[in-house]
């Protein structure tokens, strides 16, 4: 049984999957195969209006099929394989700590093959998470332990669920993480789409049922229950509020976030550096806009358009769209008090009326005051004090023309915020360093070159933008072990991924390290 593939199906926007299906049977003389999917699914709109939706179709067959011009025949369907290796036992269970798309992915994938993890979670189990990040967005009332940033499926859950990443799928990692995520309740398009996503709305019930099966497999979760101590002498010792973990094995997956567990870290001899990340606004234009610049019409027939943007100025700065949100909302997304963040989230409808996405500028240890390695945490912290000093608590809101100007936005114009939390009509110009804000502006005047209208005057902005990545990074070898042996960091708060599914396979790979070494518990 051979699987093929066949790319390069070019239909119009009205065609359906059984369209490219039959087209793709069509072009290798067959009638009927066996598992047939799609593979791929892509728009190409430089044409406007005349776009064409781009397939790839995969099955199987014991026919005779010749590759050819857009026929790729393999021995077998792609997968992800790993293979337990390792002959040294464990006499204790491993910790993981954190529950975000790193740590949910060794955990399932630990839990599945006998080694019995135990999780360990400072914020809630995600239903309860869901209720208190309601109440914050709309009574300011901020729990500094589970929130947007903390809790059951990582800041992650509370955004779009984007699921698209720049890092080729070398061993079949991504493919498993979406066929997982589906597994557990994500649409099947995922697998598929090339901009797929999930949404808040799916994610959390994905990330629930994702939990429940660790358990049924031997997993233990502890959640609302923060970590203040790693240490090791003969073992690692993880300590809580509540208790001490002994283990031979800890996954440290550690949300961009925990900035008191870095600390911690960096006191009890972890090396820890600094490492660049990009700060700067959201901001929201009309998604019908936004379509018909895509697409060359404003309704939803190939969903909510996005777009991604990139600016390098003369100071060699960059300047580029982060996080996407179609049809989405700006939220706040707040995890320490006094200090004020927004992030961007849709819902898997992508049917709100703005498009958003923060438009960001680069940084290095070289901006930071210092050349202590967690001086990006102080860089963050200061300008989120300043975004919540001139919001007064509430999310910042600010026209663009008034920004160029440097001066408070006194009313709206054409576009009205949509925010998850309370906003206020502000100025953002002192909210990040100058240079920051001049370099961000160049950035959306260079943008409208592109996209119409998207340097237009009462394009909405608001801040601040300062976790796109973690500031620092947990330095590992090759064995993915920090220097304090038996310990992997893991994913995007460790400093190595920079979405959900680079984070997922970062996990996978720390799994795989694991058990090169060490057989089920």
């Amino acid at each position: 049984m051979s699987y093929i593939k066949v790319s390069n199906i070019k239909l119009n926007i009205d065609s359906t999957n059984e369209d490219a299906i039959k087209m793709a049977l069509n072009k290798v003389g067959l009638k009927d195969a066996n598992n047939i999917e799609i593979v791929k699914l892509s728009i190409d709109a430089r044409k406007k209006p005349d776009i064409k939706k781009i397939y790839t179709v995969g099955f199987e067959t014991d026919k005779d099929v010749a590759s050819k011009d857009g026929v790729v025949v393999l021995n077998e369907k792609p997968s992800y394989k790993y293979e337990i290796t390792g002959e040294d036992s464990l006499s204790k269970r491993p910790v993981v700590i954190g529950f975000g798309p790193a740590g949910m992915f060794s955990s399932y994938l630990l839990a599945i093959n006998g080694y019995k993890p135990i999780i360990i979670e400072r914020g809630g189990k995600v239903e309860d998470r869901v209720k208190s990040v309601g109440k914050f967005w709309e009574t300011n009332d901020l729990n500094s332990e589970s929130n947007v940033q903390f809790g059951e499926g990582g800041a992650g859950t509370f955004s779009d669920g984007k699921l698209n990443t720049g890092n080729k799928d070398r061993g079949n990692r991504i493919k498993f993480v979406l066929d997982t995520f589906v597994k557990f309740g994500a649409y099947e398009q995922i697998k598929y789409d090339f901009k797929p996503h999930i949404g808040t709305d799916v994610l959390t019930g994905l990330v629930k049922h994702m939990r429940e099966d660790i358990e049924a497999h031997g997993g233990e979760f502890f959640f609302d229950t923060k970590v203040i101590d790693i240490s090791k002498d003969d073992v690692i010792k993880v300590k809580t509020e509540d208790k001490t973990y002994e283990a031979e094995i800890v996954v440290l997956a550690i949300g961009n976030a925990a900035r008191d567990t870095f600390e911690m870290l960096t006191a009890n001899g972890f090396n820890v550096e600094a490492k660049p990340f990009a700060v700067g606004f959201r901001v929201e234009h009309k998604q019908k806009d936004i379509n018909k610049n895509q697409y060359g019409f404003e309704d939803n027939r190939l969903g909510a358009a996005p777009y991604k943007l990139v600016y390098h100025n003369d100071s060699d700065r960059t300047v580029y769209s982060f996080c996407m949100c179609p049809g989405g909302y700006v939220v706040n997304s707040s995890s320490e008090n006094d200090k004020l963040v927004v992030n961007g989230m849709s819902y898997s409808g992508r049917d709100g009326e703005n498009a958003n996405s923060a438009i960001v500028c680069s940084v290095t240890p070289e901006d930071f005051d210092s050349s202590d390695p967690l001086a990006g945490l102080d860089f963050q912290r200061k300008i989120e004090s300043n975004a919540f000093q001139v919001g007064v608590g509430c999310i910042p809101i600010q026209k663009l023309i008034d920004l160029k100007h440097a001066v408070k936005t006194t009313e709206l114009g054409s576009i009205t915020p949509n925010t998850k939390g309370e906003y206020t009509l502000s100025n953002l110009a002192n909210v990040l360093p100058t240079n920051i804000v001049e370099a961000i502006i160049e950035g959306i005047d260079y943008f409208g070159n592109i996209i119409d209208g998207f340097n237009d005057d009462d394009v909405v902005l608001s801040g601040v933008e300062s976790r796109t990545s973690s500031p620092v990074r947990i330095i590992r070898g090759d064995d993915l072990q920090s220097n304090i042996s038996g310990i992997y960091p893991a994913g995007e708060g460790a400093g190595y991924a920079g979405g959900i599914v680079s984070s997922a396979v970062d996990g996978i790979k720390v799994f795989e390290q694991i058990i090169k070494k060490y057989k089920p518990f």
